[in-house]
C-alpha cells in the first residue's frame, strides 16, 4: 500500500503515521451514502485507469505596486488606528457547555451571556480573578490559560428571561394559577434556575499572529486573533443591552428609530470590525441598519402590519403566523415571555382549569372559567376590547397558559427577518441615508459612546484605539470620452452626460410591432406619436405600430397567466406573424404580477423582444430612457467609448478578449425552497466592450458557487454555460478564439476567494479544453463586493467624492491586490465605493491599466447616461438573474418537479429548470 492517495481534507498521507508500520493496518471500510446505487464490475472494466494527478491549489495574488494616474486628492476614511502593544502573550480558547441539573442540555439561546456574567461574579477566584470574552455560544476567550484545562461550575439564575431573549426551556410564570402548569412548578421548582458549566480548553492562538498579518503573512491563526478581538466588542455591546447582528450591534434608542410602514421599523445601529491593512491594524467603524418590529401594545403592531382600521378587522390567521416566537411583556407583572400561538375562541369564550386551594380540609377544588372572567373577576384588572379577540398563548402546545391580547406589549429591539416590500424598502432608503459630513459626526459620537478605552479585555492585550478618521490619499482618474452618432464625441462630467441632442451611435430600425395595453389610465396614441418622435430624434426610424390591442375588460381581475394568454390569443388573430418588437403597458409600477408571466411568454415561447414600461407621469426624458433600452435589446448601440471605436484600449484592444460578468441571486429571506439563479453575461462583437448576451441558469438554493459553467454530458456533449458564451464570441468575433479572458466576480466574501480560483475557473477551464485541448487563454479574475462598510470623505467639503476616485494604498490589504473605486456620482446619502480584489492576472496589467479598464467599464451601461457603481458586465449579469427569476415567481409546484428535468442532488429537492429562450433574444440583450 505504498500508493499516495489523497486524504479526506486534500493532503497527501502516503506511509506517514509516524511508525512506519502502516502496511500492518487493515484499509478502512469505505463509507458508502445510503443512496449510492452500486455500479456493475464490467461497466468499471470500460474505464482506463488514470494516475490521479493532484492538482495545485490557486491563491490570490500579492499586490503589483500602486497606480499613479489621475488627479491626486485628500481623503479621510471610517477606518480608526488601532494600536497593538503586547504581541508575546496567547489567546487561550475554550469551549463551553451548559446543562441544567438533570443533565440536559441548554436548547435555548441568549441565556449563556446570563450564566456566564453570573459564573465570573460567583467564581471570580476560582477563574484567578481572569476577564473573558464570550461569544454568546460556545466559545470563550481568555489572555493567558485559567488554572486548569477542565473547569465545572454551578450557578442559580432566579429568573431566565433575559433583557432581549426569552429562554424557551422555562415554564412561564406571572403569578396567576391559570393552568395547570402550576402543579409541575411546584415539584421542580429549580428546573429553571440551576444550571452546570463546563469549561474546557480547546486551543491556544498566539497574538504575534497580528503582528505577521500586517507584515503580508497571514495565517489560520490570525483569523481566530481577529475574532477574539470582534468577540469582545461584541460583549462589550451585548453588556450595554444592544442588538447584536452579526458584527452590528443597536441600541434600544427610540432616537435611531424610522417607521417605514407594516409595523416594522429601520433601526440604526454601528458595524464594526478590525482589519488589517497597509498601514497597520484598524477599527472599521460604520452606520448599519437593521429592521425591527415595532415595540409596544401587540394590538398596535397587527393594525399597522395588516393595514387595518381596528382589531376586529385583523386576519387572525396570518396573525398567528406573525406573532409566533416574538417575545412580550405583560402588565402588570411585566413579566417576559414568548408568544407560542393563539386561543382557539375569544377570550370571553375560552376557558381554563383553576385550582382553587384552601378549601374546606386545606384541599384543592377546580373549576372551569373563561380567560376574560378570570382577569376582570379575580384578578380585578379592567378590559376594554379583549373579549372579543383571541388570547395569546405563551404555554406549551400541550399546556397553554392564556394571556388577554390588550395586556400584552411587544418587546423592543426584535428582528424583523420577512422581505420588506417595495414601499417599505424606498421608505428606509429615504429615511436611512445621511450626507458625507452627516455620517461623520454620527461616527465620531458612536465612537465616543463606545467608550472602548474602558473594555478591560481590550486594556489587557494592549489595544488601544484612536478617534481620528484615518487619512488616505485618492486619485480621481479622467472620464473616458464617448462616441455618439454622427460622428460627434463628448465629454462626460462629473459622471454624467446629456444625450437630448445626440443621435445614437448605432441606431435600428422598429418596423413589424404593436401595442399591448394592459392600462386603463392611458392616451396610448399620444404615447406612439411621441415614442416615434423621441426615436427619430435618437436617429431611430420607427414605422406605425400595426395595431393597439387593449386587454378585454372582463379579463382584468384574471389570474396573471390568463391575462398574457388572452392577449396574445388577441395579438396572434390580428398580426400576419411574430412582430420584431413589443411594447407592453403595464397597470402599476414595479412588481407588476403580469411582468413575470408576460417576460417568459415572449422571450422563451416565441421569442419576440419587448419593452414593459407603466405610463404614468410619461415626458420626453422618461421616453428617452425607455428609447436607451428598446435601441440596446433590438441589437443597437446607444453611445461606444472613443478608446473602444479607435480601438485602442491597453491589451483588451490588442488581442480578443472575452469580458465576463457573473452574479448569483438567491431568494428573499425565509423562501429557502426558492431556487438561486446563477447569471454570466459575455462581450461580443470584439473588440467591442459594451455588447454583452447572457446565460441563465437555475442552481441549489442559497448555493454561491456557479455549479453549471462546465457539464460534461457525454464524451461529445457540455451543455455547460461557458461553451454556450464561448461559442457566441467565436461567431460574432470574426471566427477568434479569446486569447484573454477577464472574469469579473459578484457577491462573494473572502472566505470564497479560493472556491472562486479554485472551483468555478477550473470549470471554465475545463470548458475551454473541451472545445479545442489544445487551446490556453489567460485569465484575470476579479471579485466586486459591495456590502463592505469603508466609505470615503472629502477633506473639507461636504460633497461626496468625484466619480472616478480610486484608492490603493494605506488603507487597503497588506498583500492581497485589491483596491476601491467610486465610478459614480453619489446624489444622494453618502457614496459606496465598490471594492475590487484582484485575485488572479495571468495577463499582465499594470496598477494603471487595469484601473482604467474597471473604471471605462462602469461608462458602457447602456440603460443609462450616467456612470454606475460596478462594471457594467456585473449589473447585467445581476438584470438577467433578476428578469429570468420572475419566470419563477409564478411557475406552479408541481410543475417544476424532476419529470421537467430538474437537477437532482442525492437526495436534495430538483431544481427547477428555466424555459429556454428562443435563439433570436437569447443573442440579445433582452436583460437591458
Amino acid at each position: 500500500m505504498d500508493s499516495f492517495e489523497p486524504d479526506g481534507n486534500g493532503n497527501g498521507n502516503g506511509n506517514n503515521n509516524g511508525n512506519g508500520n502502516e502496511e500492518s493496518l487493515p484499509p478502512p471500510p469505505p463509507i458508502v451514502p445510503p443512496d449510492v446505487v452500486p455500479v456493475k464490475a464490467e461497466d468499471v472494466l470500460t474505464v482506463p485507469a488514470e494516475p490521479v494527478k493532484k492538482k495545485a491549489s490557486r491563491f490570490p495574488i500579492a499586490r503589483r505596486g500602486l497606480g499613479s494616474k489621475g488627479m491626486k486628492i485628500s481623503l479621510q476614511t471610517n477606518h480608526f488606528k488601532v494600536n497593538v502593544n503586547t504581541n508575546d502573550g496567547y489567546f487561550f480558547h475554550y469551549s463551553v457547555a451548559f446543562s441544567y441539573e438533570d443533565g440536559r442540555p441548554v436548547e435555548g439561546k441568549g441565556v449563556g451571556r446570563k450564566i456566564m456574567d453570573r459564573v465570573q461574579e460567583t467564581y471570580d477566584s476560582e477563574l484567578n480573578g481572569k476577564d473573558f470574552a464570550y461569544d454568546g455560544e460556545k466559545s470563550l476567550f481568555t489572555i493567558g490559560s485559567l488554572p486548569r484545562n477542565k473547569l465545572e461550575f454551578e450557578v442559580v439564575l432566579e429568573n431566565v428571561t433575559s433583557n432581549r431573549n426569552n429562554n424557551g426551556n422555562c415554564s412561564p410564570d406571572d403569578g396567576h394559577g391559570d393552568n395547570d402548569s402550576d402543579k409541575k412548578r411546584i415539584r421542580r421548582p429549580y428546573r429553571a434556575k440551576t444550571f452546570k458549566v463546563e469549561i474546557s480548553y480547546a486551543a491556544k492562538i498566539p497574538m504575534q499572529a497580528i503582528a505577521n498579518a500586517l507584515r503580508g503573512q497571514e495565517s489560520e491563526n490570525f483569523q481566530e486573533a481577529i475574532r477574539v478581538l470582534d468577540i469582545v466588542l461584541r460583549q462589550h455591546a451585548a453588556k450595554q443591552g444592544c442588538l447584536l447582528v452579526r458584527q452590528s450591534f443597536f441600541h434600544n434608542d427610540p432616537n435611531n428609530f424610522a417607521d417605514v410602514g407594516g409595523g416594522v421599523l429601520g433601526c440604526r445601529g454601528f458595524h464594526s470590525s478590525f482589519r488589517t491593512t497597509q498601514s497597520g491594524l484598524s477599527l472599521n467603524i460604520d452606520v448599519s441598519t437593521t429592521m425591527i418590529i415595532q415595540p409596544g401594545p401587540v394590538v398596535d403592531f397587527l393594525i399597522a402590519n395588516q393595514n387595518v382600521r381596528d382589531p376586529f378587522q385583523i386576519d387572525w390567521a396570518k396573525a398567528k403566523r406573525t406573532l409566533k416566537n416574538l417575545r412580550i411583556k405583560v402588565s402588570p407583572s411585566n413579566q417576559e415571555y414568548k408568544i407560542n400561538g393563539l386561543s382557539e375562541l375569544p377570550c370571553r369564550e375560552q376557558t381554563f382549569t383553576l385550582k382553587n386551594r384552601g378549601g374546606r380540609d386545606g384541599e384543592e377544588s377546580t373549576e372551569e372559567v373563561t380567560v376574560y372572567d378570570y382577569f376582570v373577576n379575580t384578578r380585578n384588572i379592567n378590559l376594554r376590547y379583549s373579549a372579543e379577540l383571541p388570547c395569546l398563548n405563551v404555554g406549551k402546545p400541550k399546556r397553554p397558559t392564556y394571556l388577554p391580547i390588550e395586556l400584552c406589549e411587544l418587546v423592543s429591539l426584535q428582528r424583523y427577518t420577512k422581505a420588506l416590500s417595495t414601499l417599505q424598502r424606498a421608505s428606509l432608503v429615504e429615511k436611512s441615508r445621511q450626507k458625507p459630513h452627516e455620517r461623520m459626526k454620527i461616527l465620531s459620537a458612536a465612537l465616543k459612546t463606545s467608550n472602548y478605552g474602558s473594555e478591560p479585555m481590550l486594556r489587557n492585550c494592549g489595544v488601544s484605539i484612536s478617534t481620528g478618521f484615518t487619512e488616505v490619499e485618492g486619485r480621481v482618474l479622467p472620464a473616458p470620452r464617448l462616441k455618439f452618432g454622427n460622428g460627434e464625441d463628448l465629454n462626460p462630467r462629473n459622471g454624467r452626460w446629456n444625450v437630448s441632442n445626440k443621435k445614437f451611435v448605432q441606431p435600428t430600425k422598429i418596423e413589424r410591432w404593436a401595442v399591448a395595453n394592459f392600462s386603463a389610465r392611458c392616451d396610448v396614441r399620444g404615447l406612439v406619436r411621441d415614442l416615434i418622435r423621441i426615436g427619430e430624434m435618437k436617429g431611430i426610424a420607427i414605422d406605425a405600430p400595426f395595431d393597439v390591442f387593449e386587454e378585454n375588460a372582463q379579463f382584468r381581475r384574471a389570474p396573471p397567466m390568463v391575462r398574457v394568454e388572452k392577449m396574445f390569443e388577441s395579438i396572434q388573430s390580428k398580426l400576419p406573424g411574430a412582430p420584431q418588437f413589443l411594447l407592453c403597458l403595464l397597470p402599476d409600477r414595479k412588481n407588476c404580477e403580469i411582468y413575470g408571466p408576460w417576460k417568459k411568454k415572449n422571450l422563451a415561447d416565441y421569442g419576440i423582444v419587448n419593452q414593459c414600461m407603466c405610463p404614468t407621469r410619461v415626458n420626453d426624458q422618461f421616453l428617452t430612457n425607455v428609447m436607451l433600452k428598446i435601441n440596446a435589446k433590438l441589437g443597437g448601440l446607444n453611445s461606444l467609448l472613443c478608446v473602444e471605436h479607435s480601438p485602442s484600449l491597453p491589451i483588451v484592444s490588442k488581442a480578443p478578449t472575452l469580458i465576463l460578468g457573473m452574479d448569483v441571486s438567491h431568494g428573499s429571506p425565509g423562501q429557502s425552497d426558492i431556487p438561486s439563479i446563477a447569471a454570466v453575461v459575455s462581450s461580443r462583437q470584439w473588440p467591442l466592450i459594451s455588447k454583452y448576451r447572457a446565460c441563465v441558469r437555475t442552481q441549489s438554493a442559497k448555493a454561491e458557487m456557479i455549479d453549471n459553467l462546465f457539464k460534461k454530458v457525454s464524451e461529445k456533449e457540455d451543455e455547460g454555460i461557458m461553451r454556450e458564451l464561448l461559442l457566441d464570441f467565436y461567431v460574432t468575433s470574426g471566427k477568434r478564439k479569446p486569447d484573454n479572458i477577464i472574469i469579473f466576480r459578484d457577491g462573494v466574501s473572502e472566505s470564497q476567494f479560493n472556491q472562486v480560483l479554485n472551483i468555478e475557473l477550473d470549470q471554465i477551464i475545463e470548458a475551454c479544453k473541451f472545445l479545442d485541448d489544445k487551446w490556453n487563454p489567460k485569465f484575470l479574475v476579479i471579485v466586486a463586493q459591495k456590502n463592505h462598510h469603508t466609505r470615503f470623505f472629502q477633506t473639507g467639503s461636504p460633497d461626496n467624492v468625484p466619480p472616478g476616485t480610486v484608492i490603493d494604498n494605506k488603507i487597503c490589504h497588506p498583500r492581497n491586490y485589491d483596491f476601491y473605486l467610486c465610478a459614480h456620482a453619489g446624489m444622494i446619502g453618502t457614496s459606496r465605493p465598490t471594492h475590487y480584489h484582484v485575485l488572479l492576472d495571468e495577463i499582465g496589467f499594470s496598477p494603471d491599466e487595469l484601473q482604467e479598464l474597471v473604471h471605462s467599464l462602469s461608462y458602457v451601461y447602456q440603460r443609462s447616461t450616467t456612470a454606475i457603481s460596478v462594471v457594467a458586465p456585473i449589473c447585467y449579469a445581476h438584470l438577467a438573474a433578476t428578469q429570468l427569476g420572475q419566470f419563477m415567481k409564478f411557475e406552479d409546484k408541481s410543475e417544476t418537479s424532476s419529470s421537467h428535468g430538474g437537477l437532482t442532488a442525492a437526495g436534495a429537492v430538483p431544481v427547477p429548470q428555466l424555459p429556454k429562450l428562443q435563439e433570436n433574444v437569447a443573442n440579445s440583450m433582452f436583460f437591458c
